[in-house]
């Protein structure tokens, strides 16, 4: 358990993963989550802080409060983006944006796709420094990408669990698809929905994906690939049915992939340096031909046809 738990990998995907953790806590403040700044707005006997918020001396949510974790968040996430002070940077920005899902999450609604980016903040700045393309294997953050894996799988698990906690049987079997179609639905759920039983057939499809979704941890890793990509595939067609978006945890589901091979500063170097290379100089003399377009080498050349022979020219005076 413990050689899977902290099985190496090489630093360049940590480097990887880490660089796409801190830039999408840098957008959410901007897209995803800009709202929680409009909680100040209401009565503070409206908070009602989760159960952590409860057990920490934590303030109740004020304009002063909440402009200071925004505007101290959104740098110090561009700041750790680039891999340095991985450990201070890693675990002032965790400390944060824990504190602004508190602040999002204590009015009455809860989020459960946040939990994977939530464990992969806390688990990286013990990942160590880690530098992209970097081959060289390391355990540490071998063991930061599988406890974040961890958390996106109980995402799923635990989702299923409680759909049949609180819903039992009644959930795969009701009109939940249905109503969320009404509620949120785009003109493909529309088309989708007058197919008869095709709605059940989904919600039971959902149960058992959810259940089985641990069954990745035990596949090759061409066939987990295959299945984090079908997971990806699912939440597509989530978004364009109900439109609902689980962006942090598609994040923290790139936990799973072989990002050090996707290395776009390096393509965009390669791309301009090409560029650069190819394009002549203004005002620049065209280059030589190639030796193929010159036509034959000297050497090449064939020689002249030696003379026809014939009679020999006379030799004396001319007669008349």
């Amino acid at each position: 358990m413990t050689r899977w738990l902290t099985e190496a990998v090489p630093r360049g995907r940590v480097a990887a993963f880490r660089t796409l953790v801190y830039l999408f806590v840098a957008a959410d403040l901007v897209v995803f989550t800009p709202w929680v700044r409009t909680r100040v707005d209401v009565p503070g006997e409206l908070y009602q802080p989760l159960l952590i918020g409860r057990l920490l001396p934590l303030p109740t949510p004020t304009p002063t409060v909440v402009a200071a974790i925004f505007w101290a968040l959104l740098p110090l996430a561009l700041l750790a983006a680039t891999g340095r002070a991985p450990r201070l940077l890693g675990w002032s920005v965790f400390a944060l944006y824990f504190e602004w899902m508190i602040v999002a999450m204590s009015y009455g609604k809860v989020d459960h796709d946040r939990i994977g980016l939530l464990v992969a903040l806390a688990a990286l700045p013990t990942a160590g420094r880690a530098r992209h393309g970097d081959p060289t294997r390391t355990e540490a953050g071998g063991w930061a990408l599988r406890v974040t894996q961890i958390a996106v799988i109980c995402t799923y698990f635990l989702a299923a669990w409680a759909k049949l906690r609180f819903g039992g049987l009644d959930w795969a079997t009701g009109s939940v698809l249905a109503r969320a179609i009404i509620r949120r639905g785009t003109d493909f759920a529309d088309l989708i929905a007058q197919v008869p039983y095709l709605l059940i057939v989904a919600q039971f499809g959902i149960l058992a994906f959810e259940f089985l979704s641990p069954v990745v941890f035990l596949l090759p890793e061409r066939w987990r690939l295959a299945t984090i990509g079908f997971f990806y595939s699912f939440h597509v067609v989530t978004i364009a049915t109900i439109t609902i978006s689980f962006a942090p945890h598609l994040v923290a589901m790139t936990s799973f992939l072989p990002l050090e091979r996707i290395r776009p500063v390096v393509w965009a170097r390669q791309l301009i340096t090409r560029r650069r290379d190819g394009a002549a100089p203004v005002g620049s003399a065209p280059d030589p031909p190639a030796p193929e377009d010159q036509g034959p080498a000297p050497d090449d050349v064939p020689a002249a046809a030696p003379p026809v022979a014939g009679p020999a020219p006379a030799v004396g005076p001319a007669t008349s």
